[in-house]
């Protein structure tokens, strides 16, 4: 090996390991938790599940992505599929093509926001997520890192001013409990704490008790002591079920 490949050799080194330290606290840990719950294998594979009556296949890379559903109703078997290009609906195998906006604007949202939480926390490095850390925490006798996320306008979607913590474990990286606001569809507050959990195919899936609090309007800071007093009421469970993992070939 002659002295100028080894000088770029060492040199590429140097900017690699650069790099690695200039990551922030708060990437390190979102990183700490994507390989903990799954790690190459989200990119990786096509994931299938049952969600209340509806059957949902998605799969996302770093540049593409789609995400379908498809339920039987009166007007038919209904598929919606939505990825890079935008949104389409077939009923029967039939394009329809006289949604309005506001319709699309609907169902994309309602599809993108199951994928979302199916496939955390791998999205939480999306280009448009702007993390930060609060702080430390400790909640069940369980010390958290704990995190928020919101989004840029350009690239976060329609509903890009939604606001989530996430506690994530010291020890395991796992999400233990999330918490969110929303504003669309009338706006809340949510919590979120993990029960049952799957591990297929690499991926770790997880269901959820859904809660709300009395006053929709707090802020989502507050969720974490309302839970702890008992005063969030239970509103429904997040159950994925019948999960598949593929590999991903196309």
């Amino acid at each position: 090996m002659n002295k100028v490949s080894l000088i770029s050799q060492v040199f590429i080194v140097f900017l690699f390991c650069a790099a690695c330290d200039s990551k922030s606290e708060v990437d390190q840990i979102v990183d700490n938790a994507i390989a903990a719950h799954g790690g190459d294998h989200f990119s990786t594979s096509l994931i299938q599940f049952d969600f209340r009556d509806i059957h949902y296949t998605i799969y996302k890379t770093a540049d593409r992505y789609e995400y379908i559903r498809e339920f039987s109703d009166s007007l038919g078997n209904v598929k919606d599929v939505l990825n890079n290009s935008g949104f389409v609906r077939t009923i029967d195998g039939n394009k329809i093509d006289t949604l309005s906006q506001e319709s699309i604007g609907k169902y994309s949202r309602s599809v993108n926001s199951v994928a979302y939480f199916a496939y955390l926390p791998y999205g939480l490095n999306d280009a448009a997520s702007l993390k930060s850390k609060l702080g430390e925490t400790q909640l069940n006798d369980k010390k958290y890192d704990l995190i928020k996320v919101t989004f840029a306008k350009d690239g976060g979607g329609e509903d890009f001013d939604d606001e989530f913590l996430y506690w994530i474990d010291q020890s395991t990286h796992y999400i233990d409990f999330m918490a969110y606001s929303y504003h669309t569809d009338g706006g809340g507050v949510r919590m979120r704490e993990v029960t049952k959990v799957q591990e297929i195919g690499g991926i770790r899936f997880q269901n959820y008790l859904n809660f709300k609090p009395a006053d929709e309007k707090i802020s989502v800071e507050n969720m974490q002591k309302l839970y702890e007093s008992g005063e969030l009421e239970l509103l429904s469970e997040i159950d994925l079920e019948n999960i598949e993992v593929a590999p991903l070939t196309n």
